[in-house]
C-alpha cells in the first residue's frame, strides 16, 4: 500500500511540473508570470498540498518524495527565470521598435507664428526708451473722469474735451481716450525722478476710415526731475526718431494740449512729404500740483504717439484697417 501511495505522489508532482511548464509557455506579460510564480511556488500552491500527504508514507519513502518535490520546485523556478528573461527581452525590443525614429522621413510642417506688426512696433519703441532708462508702466482701460481729464488739466467745460470724442459708460466711468491717465496714477504712487513709457489700448468715437479706428494703440512717455528743460525733450525726440526712421528732417510746430505747456506737434519728412508723427511738450504745472509734486522744484516733459500711425508710416500702409483684418496675405509680409 505504501508503494502505491508513493507512486501516486510522484505522479502528482510530475503532473504539477508539466502543468506549470505549459502555463509558463503561455504567459505573455511579466504580470502574468508573477501570478504563475505565486500559484506554483507560493505557500498555498499545489506542491505543499501534495507534500501534506507524506504522513501516510512509509518513513523510508519520505526522503525520496521530499527530494523529488524540491527538484520540481527548483525546475519550476528555473523555468520562471528563463521565461522572465525572454519576456523582458521582448518588452525591450517592442519598446525599441515603437520608439525608433526614421531620420529619413520628411518633417511635419507647422507654420511658425510671428509677432503682429502692431506688437512689433510697440516692442521696438519700448526697447528704445528702456535703453534710455525708462520703465514700462500700465493702468486700467476703464477710467474715471478724474484720471482721464480732470487731473490732466481738463476743466469740466473746457472745449479741449471735445477734441477727444469719449465713450462714456452707464456707471459714469469711461473708456480711456489716451494712456495719459496712467501718468497720473503712476505719479500719485511714486516720487520723482520719474521716467516711464506707457503702451496701451485707447478708445474714441472716431468714424472708421483709412487713417482712424475707434480702438487704437498709443505709446506715451513721461520724464519728471529737477532741472529738465525743453532741450531735454528735443534730445529725447532726436534719439527716438533717429532710431526709428534714421537721419530725417524734423520740425516742431506750436500746438495745444491741456496737460503740457508749451506744447508742440512733431513732424518728419518721409518719402518727400511732411508727416505729423506725435504731440509732446513740457508738463503743465497744474498736472504736477494734482499729483502732489512741487512745480517750483520739479519740471518734466511728456509725449505720445499712435502705434498704428507709426506702423502705417514705417511699413507704407495705405489703409490702417489692414492691421485689423487678419488677412494672412497681409500678415505674412511681416
Amino acid at each position: 500500500m505504501s508503494v502505491v501511495q508513493s507512486q501516486e505522489l510522484e505522479a502528482q508532482l510530475q503532473s504539477i511540473h508539466q502543468e506549470a511548464q505549459a502555463s509558463l509557455a503561455q504567459a505573455e506579460t511579466l504580470d502574468q508570470l508573477e501570478q504563475l510564480r505565486v500559484k506554483y511556488l507560493g505557500k498555498k500552491g499545489p506542491i505543499p498540498q501534495v507534500l501534506g500527504g507524506m504522513g501516510k508514507l512509509d518513513p523510508s519513502d519520505r526522503p525520496k518524495i521530499g527530494a523529488l518535490a524540491n527538484e520540481i520546485k527548483e525546475a519550476i523556478q528555473a523555468d520562471i527565470e528563463r521565461r522572465r528573461v525572454d519576456l523582458e527581452a521582448a518588452q525591450i525590443q517592442a519598446q525599441l521598435e515603437s520608439e525608433t525614429i526614421d531620420v529619413t522621413m520628411p518633417g511635419i510642417f507647422r507654420p511658425q507664428g510671428r509677432v503682429h506688426p502692431l506688437n512689433a512696433m510697440m516692442d521696438r519703441v519700448i526697447d528704445i526708451f528702456v535703453g534710455m532708462g525708462y520703465t514700462v508702466a500700465d493702468g486700467p482701460e476703464m477710467e474715471s473722469d478724474y484720471y482721464n481729464f480732470e487731473a490732466l488739466n481738463f476743466p469740466p467745460d473746457h472745449p479741449a474735451r471735445d477734441m477727444q470724442d469719449t465713450l462714456f459708460l452707464p456707471d459714469g466711468n469711461l473708456l480711456r481716450t489716451h494712456t495719459s491717465s496712467v501718468q497720473i496714477r503712476y505719479m500719485e504712487n511714486n516720487e520723482p525722478p520719474v521716467r516711464i513709457i506707457i503702451p496701451g489700448r485707447c478708445y474714441r468715437r472716431d468714424a472708421v476710415d483709412s487713417t482712424h479706428t475707434a480702438v487704437f494703440h498709443q505709446i506715451e512717455f513721461l520724464a519728471i526731475d529737477e532741472g529738465l528743460t525743453f532741450t531735454d525733450l528735443k534730445g529725447t525726440l532726436k534719439v527716438l526718431l533717429e532710431q526709428l526712421f534714421g537721419e530725417v528732417p524734423i520740425r516742431l510746430r506750436p500746438s495745444f494740449f491741456p496737460f503740457t505747456e508749451p506744447s508742440v506737434e512733431v513732424d518728419l519728412q518721409w518719402k518727400g512729404r511732411w508727416l505729423e508723427i506725435m504731440g509732446c511738450g513740457m508738463v503743465d504745472p497744474n498736472v504736477l500740483k494734482a499729483v502732489g509734486y512741487d512745480p517750483e522744484v520739479y519740471t518734466g516733459f511728456a509725449g505720445g504717439m499712435g502705434v498704428e500711425r507709426l506702423a502705417q508710416v514705417l511699413h507704407q500702409l495705405d489703409d490702417i484697417r489692414r492691421l485689423y483684418s487678419s488677412d494672412l496675405r497681409f500678415l505674412n509680409q511681416f
